[in-house]
């Protein structure tokens, strides 16, 4: 299968490794020839430690470099069977590209948007054929990432779906399938995670680090918010924040926070700029500070309550609105960042009444409509169901 890859910044290169690895035919293309020369530096350095972990051997790390042509040209992508486009999350550079792209290529080609939470069905009408074009989103970063999210336009034909399904399997991922709603499943369900925990923050209940200490030892998580905000880059974080928030049409649940925009103001952005909600070294390990995590566990248990609560109640209404299959949501949240439990299951073990109530617990504290709980979880809750047989 001949893939093509529309730009070589991290994503786009992890996506061709990954294809490469299936052993697809993979151009990877760019403007910028730097840019690409830089890419095959990467892959180089990336196969070379995979050998020297034992995880591969030279004939394997040949025929993947072989597999890839770096090209400068879109006309060079038009023997493409499946075109994943890796750019800038900007929608009128998209369509730009897109649009350009379909005079090259063949009339059966897929042509894909790796975007994160942009609108798949208005980048296909950049087309002028539109059935042609889906969303097939991969996690950061690529080749160790296991969840793809798939998010048909309403535009994509059955036939394109069903061809994207099976290509992502065969490279051996594991297949979510979203609707073309912002955020799609994992960058809408993961919101409160962050934004919930900037609240608490914000309203003086804890510092950060007592903020990420509740959350990984009482809910295992692997980072907490902040560590998390840090690694991802905080402008990344407060984009696609901003993203979701305006593209539904400014619901609280999805507001921003002011101290992360002030952060990303001052070029506080994490761990690439040296410093962030931490300090790091040059190394990017944090350096210590005078402040010390409190382990007070009644505080870290209201701190893990509060935010496992919103997160259960965006998962659930994900579902109520048809957003992704209970199954999805919660294989999406397990393989695509690294949550220790599907958010859905989780509710089943802690109760659905205790999800209800402690929604409608924050509500009565705030009188806000961020704090609104899904009707599905009061519906099931009268009826007594699970959202996965026990």
């Amino acid at each position: 299968m001949n893939i093509g890859i529309i730009g070589s910044g991290t994503m786009g290169s992890g996506i061709a490794q990954v294809a490469a690895t299936s052993g697809c035919a993979v151009k990877l293309f760019d403007t910028n020839q730097k840019a690409l020369d830089k890419s095959k530096v990467e892959l180089e350095k990336i196969l070379s430690r995979l050998i020297e972990k034992g995880r591969m051997d030279a004939i394997g790390k040949s025929r993947i470099q072989n597999n890839i042509k770096y090209v400068n040209g879109l006309k060079a992508l038009s023997d493409s069977n499946l075109i994943i486009e890796a750019i800038i999350e900007n929608l009128d550079i998209k369509k730009k590209v897109f649009s350009e792209l379909e005079s090259h290529v063949s009339a059966d080609c897929i042509i894909a948007s790796n975007t994160s939470s942009l609108s798949i069905a208005s980048i296909a009408a950049s087309l002028q054929k539109p059935e042609r074009c889906i969303g097939i989103h991969f996690f950061n970063p690529a080749p160790l990432m296991k969840l793809v999210e798939i998010i048909p336009a309403i535009q994509t034909s059955k036939e394109v779906l069903e061809k994207s399904i099976q290509t992502i399997s065969d490279w051996i991922k594991v297949v979510a399938i979203a609707k073309d709603t912002p955020g799609f499943i994992v960058n809408r369900v993961a919101r409160p995670f962050y934004g919930e925990s900037l609240r608490i923050y914000e309203e003086g209940i804890a510092d950060f680090a007592t903020i990420d200490y509740s959350l990984k030892t009482l809910g295992g998580f692997r980072m907490g918010p902040f560590e998390l905000m840090d690694f991802i880059g905080n402008d990344i974080n407060f984009t696609v924040t901003e993203t979701v928030f305006s593209a539904f049409y400014f619901d609280p649940r999805y507001r921003p926070s002011f101290t992360q925009k002030r952060f990303v103001e001052a070029g506080y952005l994490g761990r690439k700029s040296g410093k962030g909600y931490y300090i790091y070294d040059k190394n990017g390990n944090v350096i210590p500070s005078e402040a010390k995590e409190s382990h007070d566990e009644k505080l870290a248990q209201k701190i893990f309550d509060r935010v496992l609560a919103m997160l259960i109640n965006e998962a659930a209404d994900a579902l109520f609105l048809n957003i992704a299959s209970a199954k999805d949501i919660d294989n999406a949240m397990i393989k695509a960042v690294n949550y220790p439990k599907g958010l859905l299951a989780w509710a089943d073990e802690k109760g659905i009444d205790w999800c209800e109530k402690k929604m409608d617990a924050l509500y009565d504290e705030y009188h806000e409509d961020r704090y609104r709980c899904s009707p599905l979880l009061r519906k099931m809750n009268r009826e007594n169901k699970t959202f996965f047989n026990k």
